[in-house]
């Protein structure tokens, strides 16, 4: 059946559309199902946003600021090898045995035996 103009006014006098209203109900339809997808879309961002910044203002508050950096040294300074590691001679031998002998390290018994010991006797 085809769609004349005095059916198509007696079909809105109905309260049916006309077939040229019906592609923009469509497009007002379509337009405004993507406007609200997009408004509950960037509704959704702005929350997720306002969540993210609200942990970070309360890890914020938990942790305590972080202490300085050290300040920044110079050059480290070579450290001279201990002389011990070097064997000692034997004058310096009853020396060091004196030494321990007067600090109470070394009784006279073995103050004598390793002075015997040392000069061969």
């Amino acid at each position: 059946m085809l769609l004349t103009p005095a059916r198509a006014a007696h079909r809105t006098r109905r309260g049916t559309r006309t077939v040229r209203e019906t592609p923009l109900l469509r497009g007002a339809l379509v337009g405004g199902a993507v406007y609200a997808a997009g408004r509950s879309s960037a509704r959704a961002v702005r929350h997720e946003e306002d969540q993210e910044q609200a942990i970070a203002e309360l890890q914020g508050r938990q942790q305590p600021p972080a202490p300085p950096p050290p300040a920044p040294r110079g050059p480290p300074v070579p450290v001279a090898p201990p002389a011990a590691a070097a064997a000692p001679s034997i004058t310096d031998q009853p020396a060091r045995l004196g030494e321990m002998a007067q600090q109470g390290l070394l009784t006279p018994g073995e103050f004598a035996a390793a002075k015997a010991r040392l000069l061969g006797v």
